[in-house]
């Protein structure tokens, strides 16, 4: 099966192919390590690990190189604010982003790779632009890109170059800028005593440290090559990040520096711009000292098109939660199943698994792929409850959820043994035994004893069974 996946760039919707014919070449950009990651950028995050797990279950091997930015504006204001050394200062917030991937079963990265362990490479990169006329020297010391040399500066944000003319002979040196302006912008900015405290790095252009844009093409080019396959992120990386990427890789290098570009739209919160003024600011703890799972959360994350804006609200988390409890439910009436097959299992089996990867491979359409399970599952509970469904065909329908469950990784497919305590095990056949004496008021009496203690009775075709509430 094809993906086709829209490409920012071409605006078209494309087949992902390796250039080689072999492997896929992935590159996404990761967080910058001076906070806890917002479910704003986790957002993106789940978008790039949906693509892997549907390129995977497609049959094609990928690569996936994910850059952390530990050294910046924000880290390095961070670090001196906190009188630390740069790498003490980013390294909790790196390993409290692994451990929020991990809670959300992000797959990780094949290599994951930090801006500090490549400062030679970003100077042999800047080196080379020197050298081809590119760069150029300030008499501030820093070290710029002129977008004037690159004519197709542009071409990604679709952003025309002589529409930004007037602002193409200025220069920035801060590692963000405004969206609706374009400039020269910094390859390696030089020492200051002041603001920098002894957070630099040596080089041929004097001290300093590189800019937030070089850093990015120096490790996907290390890791992958002068091509990659696919580069990602989010929305606000598309300008002025991605296209400052494409230049300077480009002119470096002469070749292609993406075949394909794909980005995760904006997360709003209660239909407004997150922010901690407004107190609608999430990070993942926040969520899950509200009381809400990883899966729950990873499922409200990607159950909206990852092109299409979503408006994150708790009411959405719990409506995550009850599609999961409803699977759940589903999965363990599967493990219980023991009908006669009718013959009609394995072609909705087949349907389903049509429908759901067809689905995917259409731009990632997420919600069409849910709708054809809920579908399914609905189907299912009916032909369950006809004593339709035999148990081989319980355990094929537990084996489809498993290889859709290798893409949406949020399933609880796993048959959990609950802990009944032996006394209400013990109620539960005294009320069975009044219930068939016909002596009521003593089966009334056993089933509060159970529902006090905090458990429901569930029938099922084995008789009744006790469930915590």
């Amino acid at each position: 099966m094809q993906l086709n996946l829209y490409c920012t760039k071409d605006r078209v919707k494309k087949p992902v192919t390796a250039l080689d014919g072999q492997t896929l070449k992935m590159y996404t950009c990761g967080p910058t390590v001076y906070n806890l990651a917002h479910i704003g950028n986790l957002r993106t995050f789940l978008f790039e690990d949906l693509l892997r797990r549907t390129v995977e279950a497609f049959g094609l091997p990928i690569i996936h190189v994910m850059n952390i930015t530990d050294v910046d504006d924000k880290t390095i204001r961070g670090a001196l604010e906190k009188n630390q050394k740069l790498t003490d200062y980013t390294k909790p917030f790196e390993t409290a982003f692994l451990e929020d991937l991990q809670t959300l079963n992000i797959l990780p990265a094949t290599q994951l790779t930090r801006a500090t362990d490549h400062i030679t490479q970003m100077i042999a990169l800047i080196e080379t632009l020197l050298k081809e006329g590119i760069a150029y020297a300030g008499d501030d010391g820093n070290v710029f890109f002129s977008i004037a040399k690159f004519p197709a500066y542009g071409a990604l944000s679709h952003l025309k170059l002589s529409e930004l003319k007037q602002n193409a002979s200025e220069r920035t040196a801060t590692d963000e800028y405004d969206k609706d302006s374009a400039s020269d912008f910094v390859l390696w900015k030089a020492y200051d005593a002041e603001r920098d405290g002894s957070i630099f790095w040596d080089s041929p252009f004097g001290k300093g440290r590189p800019g937030w844009h070089i850093e990015c093409s120096a490790m996907a080019i290390d890791a992958l090559g002068p091509t990659l396959d696919i580069h990602c992120g989010g929305v606000d990386n598309i300008f002025p990040h991605h296209e400052n990427e494409i230049a300077q890789s480009e002119c470096a290098t002469g070749q292609p520096f993406a075949r394909h570009w794909a980005h995760a739209e904006h997360l709003i919160v209660d239909g407004k711009k997150m922010s901690k003024s407004l107190g609608n600011f999430y990070t993942l703890r926040d969520l899950i000292d509200k009381g809400y799972t990883g899966p729950e959360i990873r499922y409200t994350l990607l159950a909206t098109h990852y092109r299409t804006q979503l408006n994150f609200t708790l009411q959405g988390l719990d409506a995550s939660r009850s599609a999961l409890n409803r699977i759940k439910a589903f999965v363990e009436r599967l493990h219980t199943a023991d009908g006669h097959s009718k013959g009609c299992v394995g072609p909705a089996l087949e349907k389903l698994k049509i429908e759901f990867f067809d689905a995917l491979s259409d731009d990632l359409n997420i919600s069409v792929a849910l709708a054809s399970l809920f579908d399914a599952i609905r189907q299912f509970n009916a032909w369950i409850d006809s004593s339709a469904v035999s148990k081989d065909e319980a355990e094929q329908i537990l084996k489809l959820l498993g290889e859709l469950d290798q893409v949406l990784g949020v399933f609880p497919l796993k048959q959990q043994d609950e802990f009944i305590p032996p006394e209400l095990t013990k109620a539960l056949k005294k009320r069975e035994e009044a219930r068939q004496a016909k002596n009521w008021a003593e089966a009334d009496a056993l089933r509060d004893q159970i529902i006090q203690a905090g458990y429901i009775i569930e029938d099922s075709p084995k008789g009744p069974t006790l469930k915590k509430d």
